[in-house]
């Protein structure tokens, strides 16, 4: 598993190996505004250990609004309150069987085209970056300081002609938006039209399915035998 965003790798590293430190932790904190924003300042303050950093993540997610996590220019966390009747912020069981499933998981937070040193031959690499967006009023990509624009985008399509080229496959989700699909066309990829139910939107009316790419070297054939 691999993200630029090093503290949610922290999280499933943390998840990986301390799950009950993460759920004492986590079991302290309460459903309240006021601890919502409390949290939140700490979180900021970036000076935490990782059990806490990992436990205030989760709270956060578990209690900001839709679930989203969005950071400004400067790398501050900025979701707003959630409200919710009564959400559940630890599931201890699930907790621990996801630490189980990371067992002999390998946990990384580097740029994504880091992945030509470590993958190989006959390997399968699935990628899953911040979508092109699709309108103007659409332009979500901040889930680091840096962003991810358009050039990390051309960036990644040259990192799959490259493990192609290496004979390692790949899976790419994306946006199904005419810059995306001009980015792969012409070049022997495999595009596939796939439905998704989204849940994040400002407008609740636009919530439900959207269009998205699937962008392969796997031959359809392949596929079909398996």
């Amino acid at each position: 598993i691999n993200d630029v965003n090093k503290r949610l790798m922290n999280f499933y590293r943390v998840l990986k190996e301390k799950p009950k430190e993460l759920i004492e932790e986590a079991s302290q904190y309460i459903y309240d505004k006021a601890e919502y924003y409390r949290l939140r300042t700490r979180f900021n303050e970036e000076h935490l250990s990782d059990v806490e950093d990992a436990a205030i993540l989760l709270y956060l997610n578990k209690t900001g609004y839709n679930g989203l996590y969005r950071v400004n220019s400067k790398g501050k966390y900025n979701v707003p309150f959630g409200r919710y009747k009564n959400p559940r912020i630890v599931d201890e069981e699930r907790i621990i069987e996801a630490s189980k499933l990371l067992e002999n998981i390998s946990i990384n937070s580097e740029r994504f085209y880091s992945v030509n040193k470590h993958a190989e031959m006959g390997d399968l690499v699935y990628f899953d970056p911040p979508y092109l967006p699709v309108s103007e009023t659409s332009d979500f990509t901040a889930y680091s300081k840096s962003g991810f624009g358009y050039e990390d985008h051309v960036l990644l399509k040259n990192t799959c002609l490259d493990l192609d080229q290496r004979g390692v496959y790949f899976v790419q989700s994306n946006s199904y938006v005419e810059p995306i699909l001009d980015l792969y066309k012409d070049i022997g990829f495999r595009i596939e039209i796939v439905q998704m139910n989204r849940a994040i939107n400002s407008k609740t009316s636009k919530r439900g399915g959207v269009n998205e790419i699937l962008v392969t070297n796997i031959p359809k054939k392949k596929i079909d035998t398996q």
